[in-house]
Parts: C-alpha cells; sequence; structure tokens
C-alpha cells in the first residue's frame, strides 16, 4: 500500500516551516530536558562523588517507569484536573503538573548530598522519572493533535520535528547542566551540582511559560467519541448502574486499544511489531547509559563532554533528524528502519576503535558526531513508524503502548550495562561491539514481518 506519493525536496522541506511545527518543536523539548537530569547529571554527580560503575549503572532503572506509562495512559487521557484544565485545557494541564513536580524534586536534589542519602537521592530520581513518563503521554497525543487525521506529510514532519524538539531538550539541556556544574566546581563550591539543579529549574519554569503558546483545541469530539464507547460496551452488558458503568469504562480506555491493535495487525504480526520495537534500540541504549563514564575514564572534562557530545551533537542530530524524515517520506519507514539499525551498530564500533586508541580528540568528537547522527536517524524513524502503526481512534494510548515497550528494552535491559563493564574488567572496546551485536535481532524480526506491514 502506497502511503505517501513521491515529492521534489523543496515541496518535502517546506512543510517544516509550518507554525504548528514550532509548537511540535517546543513539546519535544519539554519532553526530552528531564533525561539530562536522570542521565547525564545524575550519572556524573554519582560518579563525582565516588560511587562505582556498577551502582551508576543499576540506578538506571529509574528509567523503567517509561517503559511502563501505558498503565496509566488512559487514566491521563480521560480525567480532568479540577480547576487547571478548565483555564489552560485538559493536555496542557496535566504537563504544567508533571513540570512542577520535576520542579520541586530538582530543589529537593539542591539539599542531599548522595553519598550519605543515595536512597533518598534515587527515590527523587524515580519521582521525576514517573513525573516524566506521565507528562509524555500528553505530550505525545497534544503532538499528534497539532495535526489532522488525514495530514500524512505533515504527521511525518510533525515526528521529525518532535525528534528534533527532543534532542534539544537533552543536548541544550546537558550543555546547561554540565557547563554551570564546572563553573561552579572551578569557583570552589563543593556543592556545585547541587546549586547546578537550581539553575536546571528555571529551564523548568521557561518551559512552562512557552507551553502556553502550544494550541489545545478543545476536546468536545473526543469525549464524545469516548462516551458513545461507554454507552455501546454498558448496552452490551445488558444492564445499568454504577457497576456496570465502571466495567464499560474501564474496557473502553483500557481493554479497547489493545484490542484493537492486534485486530488490526493479527496476532502473530502484532506480535512481532512488539518483539521488534523492543529490541530495536537496546544497543544504543548501553552505549548511552555508559557513555559519559566512559568520555571520563578515558580523560575528557566535563566542559570536552558538553562541547562535542552535547553542543556539536545536537547541531548534526537537528540536521540529520530533519534529513531522517525527509528520507522516511521518501524512501519508505520500513527501509529508514533497516538503515537506521545498520548505521547504529557501525558508529558503536567507532567507540571501540576510541576504547583501544585512548584520548584522541578528533576521534573522540568523529565518534560522538556519527553516533549522534545515526541516533538522530533511528529515533525519527522509529516515532514514524510507530505513530504510522497506530489506530487514530486510540492514538494515545496505542502511542504511549508501543513507546513504552520501546523504552522498557532500553531501559530495564540496559541497566545491566555497568556491571558488563565491570565483567569485562573495564574492557570498553569489547563493551562497544556487543552494543554494536545487540541491534542484529531486532533486524532480523523486522525483516520476517516487513512484507506483512504493508509500510513502503
Amino acid at each position: 500500500m502506497e502511503i505517501y506519493k513521491k515529492q521534489t525536496l523543496s515541496e518535502s522541506f517546506s512543510v517544516y516551516l509550518e507554525k504548528r511545527m514550532a509548537r511540535i518543536l517546543l513539546l519535544g523539548i519539554i519532553s526530552g530536558f528531564p533525561w539530562v537530569l536522570i542521565g547525564s547529571s545524575l550519572s556524573l554527580w554519582l560518579k563525582e562523588d565516588g560511587l562505582s560503575r556498577s551502582t551508576i549503572g543499576w540506578a538506571g532503572l529509574i528509567f523503567g517507569v517509561y517503559a511502563l506509562n501505558y498503565l496509566w495512559a488512559p487514566l491521563i487521557d480521560r480525567i480532568r484536573i479540577p480547576w487547571l484544565t478548565n483555564k489552560i485545557g485538559h493536555r496542557r494541564g496535566w504537563i504544567v503538573i508533571m513540570q512542577l513536580i520535576i520542579l520541586i524534586s530538582l530543589i529537593s536534589w539542591s539539599l542531599i548530598e548522595p553519598t550519605a542519602n543515595l536512597a533518598l537521592v534515587i527515590t527523587i530520581g524515580l519521582v521525576i522519572a514517573i513525573a516524566s513518563a506521565t507528562q509524555d503521554i500528553t505530550v505525545d497525543a497534544l503532538r499528534i493533535e497539532q495535526i489532522g487525521k488525514d495530514e500524512g506529510k505533515s504527521m511525518q514532519a510533525g515526528a521529525a520535528m518532535a525528534v528534533v524538539g527532543w534532542w534539544t531538550g537533552y543536548k541544550l539541556g546537558g550543555v546547561i547542566a554540565l557547563n554551570a556544574a564546572e563553573f561552579f566546581q572551578n569557583l570552589g563550591f563543593e556543592n556545585y551540582w547541587q546549586i547546578t539543579f537550581l539553575i536546571l529549574g528555571i529551564v523548568i519554569i521557561a518551559c512552562n511559560i512557552g507551553l502556553m503558546f502550544v494550541h489545545e483545541a478543545p476536546p468536545t469530539e473526543r469525549q464524545a467519541n469516548q462516551k458513545m464507547n461507554d454507552q455501546m460496551i454498558e448496552k452490551k452488558l445488558g444492564s445499568s448502574g454504577i457497576i456496570t458503568k465502571s466495567v464499560a469504562w474501564t474496557s473502553g480506555t483500557i481493554a479497547g486499544p489493545i484490542i484493537s491493535f492486534f485486530k488490526k495487525n493479527g496476532f502473530k504480526i502484532a506480535i512481532g511489531i512488539l518483539i521488534f520495537v523492543f529490541l530495536f534500540k537496546i544497543g544504543e541504549a548501553f552505549l548511552g547509559r555508559m557513555s559519559i563514564i566512559f568520555y571520563k575514564e578515558i580523560g575528557f572534562s566535563k566542559s570536552d563532554i558538553a562541547i562535542y557530545s552535547k553542543g556539536l551533537g545536537w547541531i548534526t542530530t537537528v540536521i540529520f533528524t530533519l534529513l531522517g524524515g525527509l528520507f522516511a517520506i521518501r524512501s519508505g519507514v520500513v527501509k529508514a528502519m533497516f538503515v537506521a539499525g545498520i548505521l547504529m551498530a557501525t558508529t558503536n564500533l567507532l567507540f571501540t576503535v576510541l576504547a583501544w586508541s585512548g584520548k584522541v580528540e578528533w576521534l573522540f568528537a568523529l565518534a560522538v558526531i556519527l553516533d549522534d547522527i545515526a541516533a538522530a536517524f533511528a529515533t525519527v524513524a522509529f516515532v514514524a513508524f510507530i505513530s504510522m502503526l497506530v489506530d487514530r481512534t486510540y492514538t494515545a494510548t496505542q502511542y504511549a503502548l508501543l513507546a513504552s515497550i520501546g523504552t522498557a528494552g532500553r531501559t530495564t535491559l540496559a541497566a545491566s550495562s555497568g556491571a558488563l563493564v565491570d565483567w569485562l574488567n573495564g574492557d570498553w572496546g569489547i563493551f562497544f561491539i556487543i552494543t554494536a551485536v545487540m541491534v542484529i535481532p531486532s533486524l532480523i524480526c523486522l525483516w520476517f514481518i516487513k512484507n506483512e506491514l504493508k509500510l513502503k
């Protein structure tokens, strides 16, 4: 089935200039920024406070909540926040509440020492992860709702802009975090990370101000459809009452999207899709979880990491995410997934060369930039892939389900990344070879189901 018609380059790029794309960009920034807090910032904070690689790796289990947010996605989709929903909208109301929780968590981090209160530090990190995973549910829904149901070209472009925004929030947030930490460290502050978390709290406030410029359409049609589905289930149950209404509400919000997904794709293909989504980015996650520790161990400073991994990496990410979106539109999303997988495996091997070469600045820059290119390409292809698979009737919940399964592979298994490096006796070269091999099973799975997906 042909999804998208071939277009000229200028026609393909013109969609990025729409006003809606700027709003989607901001939503991506809001979604990506919290990963800086519980990713590189938390990892380096723990590392510089003397904690082991294994401890840092296992601390990454807090990312596992991103793999579970589909469980409460239907509730976020339907429960209205008193007063706030009426004032700023359903989606924006939920985002503001979650951002407030993250801000309070950052303030709490600024008041404690990790070595003396490791459990509390991780608990607060878990709170940030839960709030971030929850806001992602409504951010993705609000992003999709910026675009009409039949605007396929704009939906692909929106996926690219969302990824650009996510990487902007993650990369530039990392630049702010690393440079602020080094600045206060050089000034002689022992609690330089705690001060940095207060600086990052200002970014949260700025994101909330920008959110007020994102349009949210009235949820009239969505609420009407939800109510109609509930009434249909109620009639099939053959009775009316509080218990019946509760069963109908639960069935319509939770079971409905799952049944729809398997019915649309068929049981075997649906299982194949879920396996592929789970496996696709595991290798990238293993590398990402330990990358900043690797950079530090081979001798690069926080400012070096900020320049190459965060600053230049952001520029290449933006460019190649937009090009990746263009490639997906013109060549087909399935082909883009294969290309992305091969690129990820290849660039992971560059880190093996860096590990065996030692501290070589130009090689570090090359490895980081090419890895960011591959990651950008893979992410936009992945977002477009799962966006095309969901049923528009259950877009928010099904997207959360597929995204959560993808996150499950990256977070639960990648939590053992530090332990794997320790098991290899610190042989980073072999570690990065293993991360490259991890990509292969997902591509084999995609090969077997690609014809049944009917996506060009």
